[in-house]
């Protein structure tokens, strides 16, 4: 089965192709024979790749003959052989005479055949004559599709070819149809004997995978797929390539539903079936997967042993896959194609008869499929209290995804009814929304269940509205929100503790540290008086803890916030633990510099708040998290693995904000305009209303981006606007802008395209000199991030009038103690940039841009190699390491290489010894007093630094140089 979209490309085959080509011409000589049998169903790909593996052996030098079988019952003698044959000679060109009359020699012994006494062996035997007169000493290759409708004459031909009864090198790849080889079928008595030949393989060709079917499909479309678009062609396509590519060109052509080309395929392969299969499927189709066997016996009402062979001819044919917990369609597109096939009275009833076998057989977690049938069976009153147990019990189990989607289902059902209490089911389907993600859901039920209450709101809804207005991303309605609440007549004092909590966790986002502090301490007071106050008092001990170690004491203030985080796991409240990481990581990551230590908890932080059911909302803010710290030391590789994983769960308001900003900064870094423009466009608009945490480190990288651009004066502005942010305590990202102000005034000053604008340097150099007082009172390692980006400012200004070296060299040293490779290479740049304007240390000069060239290149940052090269070639100094710097052809270089071991922190160095002595991480967890996990960080890092895949490789270097 081939689809018409001849451009596709082949995909997820790539390891099969080379194992069927090894298998075939790897290691025979004359006289030897190997077979690969190809067995799957319909669409995956068989005849594809039988020309694909052809084309590579005829390029290996193989004579390659390509024949197919025929559905015609009683097929001509060695069909597919005379068919190869025949189109081989067609190809032929003059300048092959020889081989063409040898061919035709064959053909016409065919057409000469007379039945004799010498019988089939003799034929057999002069076939094989014939065929090593084509070969002519080449390796022979014959290619077999179809082969499920085989003939007689072929099989005997395959058998005694394959024995090694014919004096010839002889390869046999064949393609087979899995779901046609029933019963007694004669090919499955010859594949039988042939897997007892060593050289014999019978290879099943499996569906593409997830990530394969989304590949494929962009192939065809022309461009990614959404990824809901994306999902759908992975569910209703089941992996099968040809599936997959006819939904693929529905979604590029614009066409709805589904085609009638797979409508016919699929209902071919149902009408195919015997009666009661055929019914099988109809019932699976319209259940609930996994339907266990017990389930449709009930269903059905077949005798066991009938019921047992139905379902065994429609797993037989590739229509259901069967497993201990129940059976499945194979393709979700069954369903679909089935769905129209029966009356509404025959759907109606199937799903009656579902419904009331599972209410025979009650179990709690059933509610979900006696609500979805007893829906479809047209009983909505007996529909509702079941979708109303499943919500609730998804909630138990912290599937709050599936618990929006059931509260959802019971508000429909719900409709109209007045001995139904609307306001409690709108209560619920809000928040569950709040907590999937589904942040415009949420403040829709929520305005709705106002409407129903009537009258003022209360405190209570104030709150959750404010709750809701801070996830959405829009942090100054929020706030308003949360002092109306405080403001509330009716705010008892459980109310105004947990608004005051919620409260100072929003001002920790928006960067107003001091403000966070002093609610988190009010908070704290409200909630000692409260009994059952725990989420108030984990909020506010994260929003003090973060506000403590950022202005005043790191030990004190991570003390507190690790015992928000014990007193969040010992309460059970998903969204407490969740916060109480988020904050903890935030903390480790940025201010403090901790980088690996809060890149192993933010990531530790995503698997426990993805079991709790958060993973839309909190594991991807603290998968953003792990990214940014990744980003800073360097591990741009990695990061950019965490943020497509993140990306899965298509996070929408502030969650999304804090991803796309991470991904942007990986694009900004690798130069890859096109992505970083619209996650940025996508920010501002998710924005409206944000806080200066986000809006500046948002303004920050429009500025860096069109630095990369050449667009100097879009830089000013973009930071000038940031300027305008006065509401954050948050003096690192203040720095970070005014840094990347100074660099575009710089930039435009060594381009002359635009003027440099005194005004605006002037007002840069103000708020650097603020920012330095500021960060005077901050705590010690906030003081020492600040130093780095002042470092930068001071040395920026320096190359309005004239670089100056050792302004960049303070940097370089200021960044390398912080690990920061990108900065620090940046640096290095520069340095070298003002000693060559200087004519100064030359050999220097070229030293540090060898240096950060390798890092650059190790991390794929683009526009920062690309400048590197630009100074290199005007100034004539090589970037490969292994060559001088200078003077005359083949001198002696008088400094030695760097040691390939440079770029590793002393901790690193520490860990990759022990690598070499073959100590497992945990091994290295104990000698070094150092956690399991952070070890494996480390490993990570060694790696990605050394450039290497394994641990052998990594101890390889770590020997050569300590033998230098």
């Amino acid at each position: 089965m081939a689809s018409d979209v001849d451009t596709a490309p082949l995909v997820g085959r790539a390891e099969l192709v080379q194992t069927v080509r090894s298998a075939l011409l790897g290691d025979l000589t004359q006289g030897q024979t190997a077979a690969v049998f190809l067995t799957g169903e319909s669409g995956v790909g068989k005849t594809r790749l039988l020309g694909e593996i052809g084309a590579r052996l005829r390029g290996q030098g193989a004579l390659v003959l390509n024949g197919s079988c025929l559905d015609i019952g009683d097929a001509s003698p060695l069909h597919p052989l005379l068919q190869a044959l025949r189109r081989f000679d067609a190809d032929l060109s003059a300048a092959h005479a020889r081989t063409s009359s040898a061919v035709r020699g064959l053909l016409q012994m065919f057409a000469d055949e007379t039945a004799g006494p010498d019988g089939a062996g003799a034929l057999l035997e002069r076939v094989s004559r014939g065929l090593h007169l084509i070969a002519e000493g080449r390796p022979l290759v014959l290619i077999l599709d179809d082969l499920q409708w085989v003939d007689r004459s072929t099989r005997q031909l395959l058998l005694y070819l394959l024995a090694g009864l014919g004096d010839l090198q002889l390869s046999v790849l064949a393609a087979v149809r899995a779901e046609s080889l029933q019963g007694a079928h004669p090919l499955r008595r010859v594949l039988t004997e042939l897997r007892r030949l060593r050289t014999v393989r019978v290879l099943d060709l499996a569906p593409l995978d997830r990530a394969d079917t989304e590949l494929l499909a962009a192939a065809v479309v022309g461009r990614a797929l959404p990824a809901d678009a994306a999902e759908q062609v992975w569910q209703r396509s089941g992996g099968n390539p040809f599936v997959i590519e006819e939904l693929a060109r529905d979604l590029r052509d614009g066409r709805d539903g589904l085609s009638e080309t797979l409508r016919e395929i699929f209902l071919d392969r149902v009408d195919a079936l015997p009666q009661h299969a055929h019914a099988v499927v109809h019932a699976v189709a319209a259940g609930v997967e996994p339907v266990q066997h017990w389930l449709l016996a009930e269903v059905l009402r077949l005798p066991e042993d009938e019921l047992i062979e139905a379902a065994r001819a429609a797993v037989a044919h590739r229509l259901l896959v069967g497993a201990d917990d129940g059976y499945r369609l194979r393709h979700k597109l069954v369903a679909e194609v089935l769905e129209h096939e029966l009356l509404p009275a025959e759907r109606s009833g199937l799903h009656r008869r579902y419904a009331e076998a599972l209410t025979a057989a009650p179990a709690e977690l059933h509610q979900a499929r006696l609500a979805h049938h007893w829906r479809l069976a047209g009983e909505p009153a007996r529909a509702l209290p079941a979708a109303v147990a499943a919500a609730q019990e998804a909630e138990r189990l912290h599937g709050y995804a599936e618990a929006h989607r059931h509260w959802s289902a019971a508000l429909q059902l719900a409709a109209g009814s007045a001995a139904v209490d609307r306001v409690e089911l709108l209560g619920h389907a809000a928040e569950a929304a709040h907590h999937c993600g589904e942040h415009a859901r949420a403040l829709a039920l929520l305005e709705e269940l106002a409407e129903v209450q009537g009258g003022a709101p209360s405190c209570a809804l104030h709150i959750r509205r404010a709750r809701y207005l801070a996830a959405a991303g829009r942090s100054a309605l929020a706030e308003e929100e949360y002092q109306r609440a405080l403001e509330a007549a009716d705010c008892s004092p459980r109310d105004r503790a947990t608004a005051a909590a919620h409260l100072a966790e929003l001002l920790l986002h928006l960067g107003r540290y001091v403000d966070a502090g002093q609610r988190a301490r009010e908070a704290l007071a409200l909630a000692a008086d409260v009994e059952g106050s725990a989420t108030a008092v984990v909020l506010a001990s994260s929003a003090l803890g973060f506000s403590d170690a950022y202005l005043e004491d790191p030990d004190a203030g991570l003390a507190v916030m690790r015992r928000a985080l014990d007193t969040a796991e010992r309460a059970g409240r998903p969204e407490d633990v969740a916060c109480a990481y988020l904050h903890l990581a935030e903390l480790l990551t940025g201010p403090l510099n901790i980088l690996e230590e809060g890149v192993v908890v933010a990531r530790r932080g995503a698997e426990r708040v993805a079991e709790l059911g958060l993973g839309r909302t909190w594991e991807t803010r603290l998968l953003a998290i792990a990214t940014n710290g990744l980003f800073r030391v360097g591990q741009w590789a990695e990061a950019e693995k965490v943020v497509a994983a993140a990306l899965r769960h298509r996070p929408s308001g502030a969650d999304a904000v804090e991803l796309l900003l991470a991904r942007c900064r990986l694009s900004v870094g690798y130069g890859d305009i096109q992505a970083a423009d619209r996650d940025l466009d996508a920010v501002a608009t998710v924005l409206a209303g944000g806080g200066a945490r986000h809006v500046i480190p948002l303004l920050t990288l429009r500025a860096g981006l069109a630095m990369w651009e050449g667009r100097h004066d879009v830089a000013r502005q973009a930071v000038q606007r940031g300027l305008t942010e006065s509401r954050s305590d948050d003096v690192t990202i203040l720095a970070a802008l005014v840094w990347h102000g100074l660099r575009a005034e710089a930039e435009a000053h060594a381009s002359r395209t635009v003027a440099v604008d005194p005004t605006a340097v002037r007002r840069l150099r103000d708020v650097a000199d603020r920012v330095a007082r500021k960060s005077a009172s901050a705590a010690g390692p906030v003081r020492s991030v600040v130093e780095g980006f002042l470092a930068l400012c001071t040395a920026e200004v320096s190359r309005l009038d004239g670089s100056d070296p050792e302004l960049w060299a303070l940097s370089v040293v200021e960044w390398d103690r912080r690990n920061h490779p990108y900065p620090a290479a940046y640096s290095r740049l520069r340095q070298a940039e003002a000693l060559l304007a200087r004519r100064s240390r030359v050999a220097t000069a070229g030293k540090l841009l060898r240096e950060a060239y390798r890092v650059a290149q190790g991390l794929g940052a683009v526009p920062l190699t690309s400048e590197i090269r630009a100074l290199a070639g005007r100034a004539r100094v090589s970037l490969d390491e292994s060559e001088p710097t200078g003077g005359a052809r083949g001198a002696v270089p008088t400094e030695s290489a760097d040691d390939e071991l440079t770029v590793l922190t002393a901790r690193e160095r520490e860990v990759l010894a022990l690598v070499a002595e073959g100590l497992t991480n945990k091994e290295i967890g104990l000698r070094l007093f150092i956690s399991e996990r952070t070890i494996g960080v480390h490993v990570s890092h060694i790696f990605d630094k050394l450039q290497v895949r394994t641990r052998v490789q990594a101890s390889a270097i770590q020997l050569r140089n300590r033998r230098g």
